[in-house]
């Protein structure tokens, strides 16, 4: 199998593109495989596989042992693949779904349609990002968990947990105790929640901004810190203490991660697979909406989720 592709450093970092050789076709590249690949470079560019939409949502399948979604997005080939529709600005470096604690294991990306000029995806490796910020930083974040703390309509966490749920029950008896009893299967992290009378929930969810990752205990520094919020209201970010995170750290952050920013310039076809424990994710402003279309899916590579 491997001597169908050519393998080359992506980037300053550990990030690999892998493209094709002899016109192979997308389920070619085999998940131990690919497992494998992913766990030394963190992130993998799959390029000259020209695959559609429904063999990028197979192979997402055939890696992942169960997918979420985003109830902000828009659905395409069933409930594993939506697009990237969500507004035109420039987004900030996140893990996807990280003010949450169903934070999937693995961010998908197919360019269907690659923009003519900028619009690039960003990728920032959480190992490389730890290695690099001061000694006084790496110990606040060691020494305390950072909280996320926001309201979420039920239009959207009941989707997301129906989702998760598998169709194990009707949507329309989903109760916010299903929503903790499946956070609660992602570990210790701490979760509460407090539902409103409208429907809505008002959850704090705490987690390390540095902690060990999908495939091994080396520390990353991968989280939602410096993320957006589109569709969503705003989440309060601090440290568990309730202290704020001091300006000259959030400003440290934003230039160590700004200088090992890697962008992923697309060219139509392109596939990425970006390990969501370790690398963190963002976007340049999308100057060519017409013409860029990209899809995305989120998953699990832990049986036991």
């Amino acid at each position: 199998m491997r001597q169908h592709f050519e393998i080359r450093r992506h980037g300053g970092g550990d990030g690999a593109l892998v493209t094709a050789t002899e016109n192979r076709p997308l389920d070619t590249v085999e998940r131990d495989w690919l497992l494998e690949r992913l766990a030394a470079s963190g992130y993998l560019v799959l390029r000259g596989f020209e695959p559609s939409v429904e063999q990028f949502s197979a192979l997402v399948r055939s890696v992942c042992t169960r997918t979420t979604l985003d109830p902000a997005r828009e659905f395409s080939a069933g409930t594993t693949v939506q697009k990237v529709d969500l507004g035109t600005d420039a987004v900030g470096l996140h893990v996807e779904h990280g003010t949450n604690p169903l934070t999937p294991d693995l961010t998908w990306f197919l360019c269907e349609r690659a923009a003519r000029v900028g619009s690039q995806t960003t990728v920032c490796d959480g190992y490389r990002v730890w290695e690099h910020l001061s000694e006084e930083t790496r110990r606040l974040f060691l020494d305390q968990d950072v909280v996320y703390a926001r309201n979420i309509g039920e239009e959207t966490w009941r989707p997301l947990t129906a989702s998760l749920l598998s169709g194990a029950k009707p949507d329309d008896e989903i109760t916010v105790d299903d929503l903790v009893g499946l956070a609660a299967l992602f570990g210790e992290d701490q979760l509460t929640v407090r539902a409103g009378d409208d429907g809505s929930i008002h959850y704090v969810y705490r987690v390390g901004a540095a902690h060990p990752t999908l495939f091994g205990e080396r520390i990353a520094f991968a989280n939602s810190i410096l993320g957006p919020s589109y569709h969503y209201e705003k989440p309060r970010i601090a440290f568990a203490d309730g202290e704020e995170i001091p300006k000259e750290v959030i400003e440290e952050i934003e230039r160590v991660t700004a200088d090992l920013t890697e962008d992923l310039d697309w060219q139509d076809g392109d596939v990425a697979i970006v390990d969501n424990t370790r690398v963190m994710h963002g976007r340049r402003a999308i100057e060519d909406a017409d013409r860029r279309s990209i899809y995305v899916a989120l998953g699990y590579v832990d049986d036991r989720r």
